[in-house]
């Protein structure tokens, strides 16, 4: 297939098992995966200094009209499904939306206490708008209205508690086959990852599968902890939506 690929625009603010959620799809035969997209047009954009700059801005097409062309364009390879691993807070005022019609759309959430904890461990400052909050429920807002319903949504700590459920209740939600493939992967780097996996994906790169569940502690820092607060309003709007 080519354009009429299946595509299916997966939204996540960072720290989310967004990495390993591209693993599982992209360990189907069918699948083909595409590691955030729009990475280096949000960076020219914001001119937010993360780390890696310069290699993300020359490894990707800085200007979202062609990252939004190729996105709604032939899937890679002819794959027949289309996975793209999308950033909720890389999608700036001045990126267009519209061509996110050529796309079924679902989302990834987690708890903002472990979003901030995990974040705070790759990068020295933690600000609201770096972990896309906000976005991902104006993203969702956008993705109902495209759709005429609620879009699936994904709580990540239950995805860990019982992936193939959770994965048979997403692939149901998007109208499309379940492939047992999807619960494990070989460990590695993979050639669809984006140049910033040197930094971000170490603890991936050695998974073979989601993993167990671990107990959420506790933010000391108060100043994360207001972060927490901030973003909790918008989880639990989410969550509510979240498989069962």
């Amino acid at each position: 297939m080519s354009a009429d690929a299946v595509r299916i625009a997966m939204w996540s603010g960072p720290r989310n098992l967004s990495t390993a959620l591209m693993r599982s799809f992209g360990s189907r035969a069918d699948c083909a995966v595409s590691d955030e997209p729009f990475y280096a047009a949000y960076l020219k954009l914001s001119g937010a200094d993360h780390p890696m700059r310069e290699a993300v801005l020359k490894s990707q097409p800085t200007d979202w009209r062609k990252v939004a062309a190729a996105m709604t364009g032939p899937a890679p390879n002819g794959a027949r499904l289309w996975y793209q691993k999308h950033m909720t807070h890389h999608m700036l005022p001045g990126i267009g939306r519209e061509w996110m019609r050529a796309s079924r759309h679902a989302f990834l959430i987690r708890h903002p206490a472990r979003v901030l904890a995990s974040y705070a461990a790759k990068r020295e400052t933690v600000e609201f708008g770096d972990i896309g909050f906000s976005e991902q429920a104006e993203l969702f807002d956008e993705a109902a209205a495209i759709a005429g319903k609620a879009p699936p949504v994904v709580d990540a700590e239950a995805l860990l508690a019982d992936p193939r459920r959770v994965l048979i209740a997403l692939c149901a939600a998007l109208a499309i086959p379940f492939d047992a493939a999807m619960l494990s992967w070989p460990a590695g780097p993979r050639d669809s990852d984006g140049v910033w996996a040197a930094h971000w994906y170490d603890a991936v790169m050695k998974s073979t599968d989601f993993g167990a569940p671990k107990p959420m502690r506790r933010l000391e820092d108060a100043a994360m902890r207001r972060l927490e607060e901030r973003a909790l309003p918008i989880y639990e709007r989410l969550a509510a939506f979240a498989l069962r």
